[in-house]
């Protein structure tokens, strides 16, 4: 017996969500990279996320604020 965990296809409505949070936050001046970690944590606020871009905060100040 193998002990590998099996993962569910993301169904599409939750695709959709993620590339629309994707492209928020690349919109608000994060790059691909910290768009897409962000865009994926359920965790964090995409408000705050872009919140703190607007008011002139650093993308890596913003990041550790984040996580």
């Amino acid at each position: 017996m193998s002990t590998e965990t099996l993962t569910a296809p993301e169904p599409r409505a939750t695709r959709s969500v993620t590339r629309w949070r994707i492209e928020q936050l690349l919109a608000a001046g994060y790059d691909g990279d910290a768009a897409l970690v962000l865009a994926l944590d359920p965790e964090v606020d995409l408000r705050t996320a872009v919140s703190l871009l607007e008011r002139g905060c650093p993308i890596d100040t913003a990041l550790r604020i984040l996580f």
